[in-house]
């Protein structure tokens, strides 16, 4: 079961909102105007795989690159404060995201990929 979140007070709800804005303004913007997103860190398995299921069905995507495993990881905190997701990569389909590399594969296999990108 999930927790709930804690509330956070003003101040500190500001600096996360705040927090390398530029980058999540920057990956926010894309999310909205394409129909498939996935964004990487360089050299990662996980976010190869995405891509290249994504390749294999045909489906036309956005890749966007953040730096490698050990660089820019502080800029790229960001986007995981952001979606609430602990790792790379993030795939976003039709704006709503959808998970990481497996949950793409999860979702490839159950068909729901498919009715997702279909809708």
């Amino acid at each position: 079961m999930t927790q709930p979140r804690p509330p956070v007070h003003p101040v500190v709800a500001k600096a996360q909102a705040d927090f390398q804005n530029d980058l999540v303004e920057e990956v926010s913007k894309v999310v909205a105007t394409e129909k498939v997103v996935v964004v990487g860190v360089s050299g990662l398995q996980p976010g190869k795989r995405a891509r290249k299921l994504l390749e294999a069905k045909g489906v036309p995507h956005r890749y966007l690159e953040y730096g490698s495993y050990f660089k820019g990881w502080r800029r790229r905190l960001a986007l995981k404060i952001w979606v609430g997701w602990p790792t790379f990569p993030l795939v976003f389909i039709k704006g709503t995201f959808v998970g990481g590399a497996s949950d793409l594969k999860a979702l490839s296999e159950s068909g729901e990929l498919d009715k997702l990108l279909a809708e």
